[in-house]
């Protein structure tokens, strides 16, 4: 008897983004992997210019880093998308963001 065999947690990706290969799947994750280490890595020096401490918490810190580092978080998401081949998938989540922070239906 044969089974089919449960699809493993990259395959499962490759269906849920409508993508066309693993090596995709792979690239895509190594490009938020990169958006991240890079937010990471500017976060800092942006706070430090606008006099936010890293150290507290806060309701200013939290307005700035809605305000600042995530737009710029999916800014840098396109160009390392740009970057790994990988532009139009991550343009099409850009919309698809977009479309949920302003209320907009998703046309299909």
């Amino acid at each position: 008897m044969s089974e089919n065999p449960k699809p493993n947690f990259l395959e499962k990706l490759k269906t849920k983004w409508k993508l066309k290969s693993l090596f995709q799947v792979v690239l895509v994750l190594i490009v938020f992997a990169l958006t991240g280490f890079t937010i990471l890595f500017i976060k800092k020096p942006i706070f430090d210019f606008l006099g936010v401490s890293m150290e507290r918490g806060g309701f200013w810190k939290t307005v700035l880093y809605l305000l600042l580092v995530l737009p710029l978080y999916q800014i840098i998401l396109l160009f390392w998308g740009f970057v790994f081949g990988q532009f139009g998938f991550f343009w099409e989540k850009e919309k698809e963001f977009l479309r949920r922070v302003t209320g907009r239906k998703i046309k299909k």
